[in-house]
């Protein structure tokens, strides 16, 4: 495990729940339940910002820093988690494994929560970034990313003169930055910006860089999905989507919420 922080805590009797996701849903399930009270939440984020947004939040812990599966289980046979609730981003298929595993092997509870089904319209779909990459480097024009840093690599690789087409929207923390600046992509063509932003901020983006291409996830309501699509259609600009890894079966935010008083007796 390359670094876990917890805030200060006071051990309790509580029920307690571990939550995975610095995620819109992840930080609402944590609101809910810290301000229920009658239960003890951990929140698992990748990131220091991550876990800064629920940091405040009465009857949370916030745990930072990547977890493999090996750390997964071995904090879910230390603690007495009555259940496990994976919120990451539906395209964290591989995280989302490997907190299956560990419920499993652990015998803990596992709920899924689940954003609403990937939608269907008049854009550009590509099954992966490596595919989305492509589909740019057939296009004339300023590229706007907006699926973090993760992918970048893809991206200046498909596109010789990246340095003057590509603007790399990405999370506002040293180490996003750090990777966009190590690729060679100007300062200029870097915005650090956290999301989801409205459709207004996005066609002013659009417009301020001559975006003639937007490349997004399916990332739902939750991550700002719409705002970007209506950005892109008023703005006659291109949009690419890529396609969510899997289709997965789970619950949604009401449905969690309502297993979730029934566990924990709330």
């Amino acid at each position: 495990m390359e670094q876990m922080e917890r805030k200060p805590e006071t051990r309790s009797t509580l029920p307690r729940v571990l939550v995975f996701g610095g995620t819109t849903e992840g930080r609402e399930l944590a609101t809910w339940l810290g301000g229920r009270g009658g239960c003890q939440v951990y929140v698992s984020s990748l990131t220091e910002y991550g876990g800064s947004l629920v940091e405040n939040i009465p009857n949370v812990t916030s745990l930072t820093g990547r977890m493999l599966p090996g750390d997964m289980e071995r904090l879910m046979r230390d603690e007495p988690f009555a259940c496990v609730v994976d919120a990451t981003h539906p395209y964290a298929a591989g995280v989302s494994e490997s907190i299956a595993g560990a419920a499993e092997a652990c015998g803990v509870l596992l709920l899924r929560v689940l954003r609403e089904r990937e939608p269907e319209g008049p854009w550009e779909g590509a099954g992966s970034p490596a595919e989305a990459a492509q589909l740019i480097a057939r296009k004339m024009g300023p590229v706007m990313l907006t699926t973090g840093s993760k992918d970048l690599p893809l991206y200046v690789g498909a596109l010789p003169d990246y340095a003057e087409r590509l603007y790399a929207r990405v999370l506002p923390v040293a180490s996003s930055l750090a990777a966009a600046d190590e690729l060679g992509i100007p300062t200029s063509h870097i915005i650090a910006m956290q999301g989801p932003f409205s459709k207004e901020l996005n066609m002013a983006l659009i417009r301020e860089f001559g975006i003639r291409t937007l490349v997004t996830k399916a990332s739902g309501a939750a991550g700002g999905f719409w705002e970007k699509v209506e950005a892109a259609r008023e703005c006659g600009c291109d949009l690419v989507v890529i396609h969510r890894p899997r289709d997965e079966e789970g619950l949604s935010m009401d449905q969690a919420k309502q297993e979730l008083e029934k566990v924990l007796g709330l």
